[in-house]
């Protein structure tokens, strides 16, 4: 076996993990949600989320990824045998994501190279823009359409750029990130300088941050706040177990958990300033309510900030900068993706290839993607990510929480954590891993579980359905296979 890849930096390596923590969802659901709940308001449980939830749960998949210098499959089976299966749940999870993250990256491209014009061409009608033009929408999920070839074209791009940053594995993703991390911050806070200065942005800001202390009683906050900072920190997908056996056993895991975790609310919470403000200036542009105009995922990104972009001077400039962010924002996630899965491969191999399994991802993941660049994409996008965000990734939070809180024991983990130097790590993190995180996901499972029954996911037919089902059991049986198969 060749000696496992090192990063080269403590910096290096944090820079990787918020990166990956860090990407589209900062932008377009973590200030919709703040706004549709409470406000300020909505802060309080989700600071709370992050303490009790999303900086232990960091904590323990960087734990294992160190004390067993494995990539996420690997890992499992040090700990278990009959756990192996639950790695391989997190890398479809990570690789299904993977596949369809790639097309908003390829949408994001061709929005920032079509922002180099005098007058930008969703100027006046960025709904018809988005949805006919690029896209080229069908009716319904049922008429699936044919290949818009510029988005066919604009994801060959994003995948080529994919392989060239992992295909010497740590070393050149390393590269990647000191520009890729911090470049997306830089530009958000240029958008912010610009979006503070328009008329209606102050208006725009207390509708992001005014607090509703009345909605602190509603369960489904809570729930919205615990389901954020689990989907916001990469956890679920094997990433950051991958991402931490490229450190020393020794390395400081605790201190690099509490910097990424903070970190990534932390610009979550900027890029709320940067949406609420410009969004605030078109509602006052156009005289319309600013509840008329925010909306939460692709269409934030792909239509009302677009639309929000061109009624400012140097429109063209600003929406560039807008699409670039998008553009960084989303390759760090993308790429820490795919090296999660290539990380389980090379574990397999006595001499691993990294160009050689990076080009067979990458490719792989390219012709799979051409499902989602069809007239009918989106409405596919939308179910496989629905169901492998509701339950895949959540079951493998729920059962690597009880790996190591039941199966290999919190309080073994903790004193090896306590054992690498840096900060330390008290037993209310025994008692976070082994009880109060699976509750809280068995919760948001039941939850979800209910509401998908008793209200078919955005009314899409049966049959529809029946692909983010799939995406569900499959992972769900081939995780049983490998777990329990005779050896």
């Amino acid at each position: 076996m060749a000696d496992r890849a090192r990063w080269a930096s403590r910096t290096i390596f944090i820079f990787a993990a918020i990166g990956s923590a860090v990407g589209l969802g900062n932008v377009w659901r973590f200030p919709y949600l703040t706004h549709k709940f409470g406000g300020g308001a909505f802060l309080i449980p989700y600071i709370l989320a992050l303490f009790i939830i999303g900086i232990p749960l960091l904590i323990l998949e960087f734990a294992i990824g160190q004390k067993m210098q494995k990539g996420a499959v690997e890992s499992f089976r040090a700990i278990n045998k009959k756990l192996s299966g639950v790695g391989i749940a997190a890398i479809f999870a990570s690789f299904i994501v993977v596949i369809y993250y790639a097309v908003v990256l390829a949408w994001s491209l061709l929005f920032f190279l079509k922002s180099f014009n005098p007058r930008l061409p969703w100027a006046g009608n960025s709904k018809s823009y988005f949805f006919t033009d690029v896209l080229g929408l069908t009716e319904s999920v049922n008429i699936l359409g044919g290949i818009q070839w510029p988005v066919l074209t604009a994801l060959l791009a994003v995948w080529i750029a994919i392989y060239f940053i992992v295909w010497k594995g740590v070393k050149s993703v390393g590269k990647v990130v000191v520009i890729t991390m911090p470049l997306p911050v830089i530009l958000l806070f240029i958008l912010l300088i610009r979006g503070i200065t328009l008329p209606g942005s102050l208006e725009g800001i207390i509708a992001y941050l005014n607090p509703d202390f009345s909605a602190l009683l509603s369960l489904e906050l809570w729930m919205a706040a615990t389901s954020q900072i689990f989907f916001s920190l990469s956890v679920g997908f094997g990433v950051m177990i991958a991402y931490a056996s490229y450190n020393k056993k020794k390395d400081r895991a605790v201190g690099n958990a509490y910097i990424t975790s903070i970190s990534d609310a932390a610009i979550g919470l900027l890029a709320g300033f940067v949406v609420f403000s410009i969004i605030g200036y078109m509602a006052f542009a156009n005289n319309v309510p600013i509840e008329d105009a925010i909306t939460s995922g692709p269409g934030l990104a792909f239509v009302v900030f677009p639309e929000a972009l061109s009624l400012m001077p140097f429109a063209w400039f600003f929406a560039a900068l807008f699409f670039l962010m998008l553009l960084t924002l989303g390759i760090d996630s993308a790429f820490s993706l795919i090296e999660g899965v290539n990380a389980v491969i090379a574990d397999r191999q006595k001499n691993p290839n990294s160009k050689k399994i990076a080009l067979l991802t990458c490719s792989t993941a390219f012709v799979l993607g051409i499902i989602f660049t069809t007239g009918a994409g989106l409405y596919i996008l939308d179910i496989v990510d629905h169901f492998v965000t509701n339950y895949v990734i959540i079951l493998v939070g729920l059962f690597t929480s009880i790996a190591v809180g039941w199966v290999y024991g919190a309080e073994k983990m903790r004193l090896f954590l306590n054992s690498s130097g840096g900060a330390k790590v008290g037993k209310w993190w025994n008692v976070s891993i082994k009880y109060i995180i699976p509750l809280a996901l068995i919760i948001l499972l039941i939850n979800q579980l209910i509401t998908d029954i008793a209200n078919p996911y955005e009314g899409y037919p049966a049959w529809a359905l029946s692909i983010g089902w799939a995406v569900v059991i499959i992972p769900i049986l081939a995780s049983l296979a490998v777990s329990f198969r005779k050896k």
